[in-house]
């Protein structure tokens, strides 16, 4: 089985991947993607993301070496190798995908019955704000872009296999294991 992981930002998906990772290890490897975007922070190649040149990412689309990918803007491109499929499910392990909605809905086409979509989702827009303006590092005008970029977002959560609301951790925690611990026996 393959799980993917889509949300609007802020609403706990990388939290949600994160608990899986702890409560089951050795059962879960999360996909990394590859990007053409510089590291940020403390981010490191091969940990977040393989950060790859435009030429190297578009040398990679020639070789039909990416199960998906899209360019976000001029010259910034994502993409899921099938490679990084094909080497955790070898190690015996169950794939997890963490990816925006677009990719969350690309990878469940093209993947089928293959995979169980996620879709995480804050009780309300008005919730997902407080916690964005509770986060305190992001200006209004980006709170502002990625609440109106969830509006739109959550009109697809019907694209998903699975709606997991979080209003409480520990509910959606829960919620999280019950999905998941049927495909693990």
């Amino acid at each position: 089985m393959i799980y993917i992981f889509s949300a609007p930002s802020g609403s706990g998906k990388s939290t949600m991947v994160k608990h899986l990772l702890e409560t089951y290890p050795g059962k879960f490897e999360l996909s990394i993607s590859c990007t053409t975007r510089a590291p940020r922070g403390e981010e490191q190649d091969g940990r977040e993301y393989y950060f790859i040149s435009v030429e190297a990412f578009q040398q990679k689309i020639r070789e039909d070496a990416f199960i998906e990918h899209e360019q976000v803007y001029e010259g910034l491109y994502y993409g899921t190798l099938k490679s990084e499929i094909q080497r955790i499910e070898a190690a015996g392990k169950t794939v997890i995908f963490d990816v925006d909605v677009k990719g969350g809905i690309n990878l469940k086409r093209i993947l089928g019955n293959r995979a169980t979509s996620v879709f995480v989702c804050p009780p309300s827009i008005e919730e997902l704000s407080r916690r964005l303006h509770g986060r305190g590092d992001t200006s209004e005008e980006m709170i502002q872009k990625r609440l109106a970029k969830a509006e739109t977002e959550m009109a697809d959560a019907d694209k998903f296999d699975v709606r997991l609301v979080n209003n409480t951790l520990e509910q959606a925690f829960r919620d999280l294991e019950a999905l998941v611990e049927p495909h693990l026996a």
